[in-house]
């Protein structure tokens, strides 16, 4: 039945076709990929399993099946998920849920891009330093004139300081005193003619590490000022690139901002 299982997979569950070759059919969902071939019999086993950011996520998917004979959602204490179960035109099993806990991130780099949003307000939960360190890691990979590396990162965590912070722009900076920390991003110019460029690579690098590992950043300008340097203990040379608030998001947004047509973006 592959012409209805392309049709259920694409119209019903939101995926796209990775791969269509022959008498087979390869699917993505994020970064899941799985297949059909048409053969004389029916692979009954097995269990595939989608999962979501929200809560509200699951319930949109549900709305597409409540022609048919399922169950609504429902939370499972034991293992902390939201979800409810349905089947294929072929009778497999599906399971739709949500993790009510913070999880890592498992994107594909197109997900990755197309997802990141900008988050306000943050969950009061601590960050272990093992997720800490990974994206810290995988930041310092980001380039520099002539492989300079003359950015560096500070962690803040006193809610003194933070709070001070958060007061310097109004409603603009205030996002950093909701947060359970924030990382000012910094470029050293002696190490670099193009350390502000440097600086606002690595800072974009550094969030779009932070969401891979299911944390939120919001990018709050205007902080290269001497009061600033001096809470942070920064040279008043250095250059600070952006404060970031950094935690678990209270809310994900769901929809993507506006945005204009890809011809606007490009000129001739």
């Amino acid at each position: 039945m592959l012409t209805e299982l392309k049709r259920f997979y694409l119209n019903q569950v939101g995926c796209q076709v990775w791969l269509e070759q022959a008498d087979c059919v390869i699917f993505r969902n994020g970064n899941l990929l799985f297949g059909f071939c048409e053969r004389n019999e029916v692979d009954m086993q097995g269990l595939i399993t989608f999962f979501y950011d929200t809560k509200q996520e699951v319930d949109r998917i549900y709305e597409t099946f409540k022609t048919i004979d399922v169950s609504p959602p429902a939370t499972n204490d034991k293992y902390h998920i939201y979800y409810f179960f349905a089947h294929d035109p072929e009778g497999r099993k599906l399971e739709f849920q949500y993790f009510n806990h913070s999880i890592d991130k498992y994107l594909s780099g197109d997900e990755l891009l197309l997802s990141r949003r900008s988050i306000r307000d943050f969950k009061q939960t601590d960050i272990s330093e093992s997720i800490l360190n990974q994206v810290l890691d995988n930041s310092r990979f980001a380039p520099t004139a002539r492989n300079s590396q003359s950015y560096y990162f500070k962690i803040i965590r006193n809610r003194e300081l933070l709070n001070r912070l958060s007061g310097l722009r109004g409603k603009s900076s205030s996002p950093i005193g909701r947060a359970p920390l924030a990382v000012a991003i910094c470029s050293d110019p002696e190490l670099s003619t193009r350390h502000i460029q440097d600086g606002c690579i690595a800072a974009y690098h550094f969030m779009l590490a932070a969401y891979f590992f299911g944390l939120g950043t919001c990018w709050i300008a205007a902080m290269d000022r001497e009061d600033v340097k001096s809470m942070l203990g920064v040279p008043e040379h250095h250059y600070v690139t952006t404060i970031t608030p950094l935690g678990y998001p209270m809310h994900l947004p769901v929809s993507a901002p506006s945005r204009k047509e890809l011809g606007w973006f490009v000129k001739e």
